[in-house]
């Protein structure tokens, strides 16, 4: 159940409406509109790390990051911030338990993980009190009127809301900033997200636009990155977020994933390419992408060439271990390996 405001959420087409309908609805909502203009007018927290250090304005304290396709519940009483970025036909979820505070995010990328997606964030978070506070935050390329909506993000959005209207759980929305509302164009016509990432508060369930760096996206980014994208071949992982954090422990656990001698080929020919052409092979928003974007790929590829087998990455096919160390950055447990800091 869909809950604005306080009060349920209801479209004007049938007592069981399509994604379509209910997602037109709220995006409509005066509340949420309102919720939505509030949101972009927070100025945009930077994460970013020195020296293991946090560099000035950027909040203190200990963050969980995703990446796409990744989830994570998170229990306030270790972790200060939780967040993601790098969307733009993708959305993220903050779905939070006001009672305790334990709090959900995700970064979904297909209406095909959506189902067990959010089966996956709730198992940790739904106890006797099935009140839910929730969030949206995408960053994408479709167009802003409503006769357009068939771009990547629209029937991920309609998605969302339909399993959320159909599940017995009640979720109170408090942001819904996708589509039309995060979206801005340049004198070209092209669309861009105005934020493309986002972080909530654990203590309070604040929620601020947030942009991360490569330092901060950690720990394990490489490795992480390489796992979202051989996920896709891995039947183990279909319809499903990946999962990487330990809620209980506050380690990250990186199940082993397998690279083929297809993808390393792959990662050869794409090499070659330039920057504009690897932009318009490899995203789904060309124009929209951040400044590192390609950069980033190319980071991949070279991991691949270098580390051909993947049983290098994980020996004896176990998983990749991160600790948190007490000034908040990541390191293996002793006897694994020396001190990570907090990019990798």
């Amino acid at each position: 159940m869909i809950f604005v405001d306080g009060h349920l959420s209801s479209t004007d087409s049938s007592a069981s409406p399509q994604g379509r309908d209910i997602l037109v609805a709220l995006l409509e909502h005066p509340a949420l509109v309102e919720a939505s203009a509030s949101f972009k007018a927070i100025p945009e927290r930077r994460f970013s790390v020195r020296e293991e250090s946090v560099v000035e304005a950027t909040p203190p304290g200990k963050w969980v990051y995703l990446f796409q396709r990744e989830y994570a519940t998170v229990d306030p009483a270790f972790v200060d911030f939780v967040g993601t970025d790098e969307a733009t036909t993708c959305i993220g979820v903050a779905i939070r338990n006001p009672r305790n505070g334990m709090t959900s995010v995700a970064h979904m990328d297909s209406p095909k993980i959506v189902d067990m997606g959010l089966s996956q964030m709730l198992s940790l978070l739904v106890d006797h009190n099935k009140d839910m506070e929730l969030d949206h935050g995408n960053y994408n390329t479709t167009s802003e009127s409503q006769e357009n909506m068939d771009g990547y993000s629209f029937p991920l959005g309609a998605k969302i809301v339909e399993t959320l209207w159909k599940r017995p759980e009640k979720f109170h929305i408090r942001t819904l900033c996708i589509l039309g509302h995060n979206t801005r164009r340049d004198p070209e016509g092209n669309a861009y997200p105005n934020f493309n990432g986002f972080m909530v508060g654990t203590s309070n369930g604040s929620i601020t636009p947030a942009i991360f760096d490569k330092t901060s996206r950690c720990p394990d980014e490489l490795v992480r990155r390489i796992r979202v994208s051989v996920s896709y071949k891995d039947p183990s992982w279909k319809g499903k977020l990946l999962e990487t954090y330990d809620t209980q422990t506050d380690r990250f656990k990186i199940a082993p994933c397998c690279w083929t001698l297809q993808q390393l080929h792959f990662a050869l020919s794409l090499q070659h390419y330039s920057d504009s052409e690897i932009l318009i092979m490899c995203s789904t928003s060309p124009s929209a992408e951040n400044p590192d974007f390609v950069a980033n790929m190319r980071r991949h590829w070279d991991y691949l060439i270098k580390h051909p087998d993947w049983r290098e990455t994980f020996p004896m096919k176990q998983p990749r271990i991160f600790e948190r160390t007490a000034e908040g950055g990541w390191r293996k447990p002793q006897g694994a390996d020396t001190l990570i800091s907090r990019s990798f």
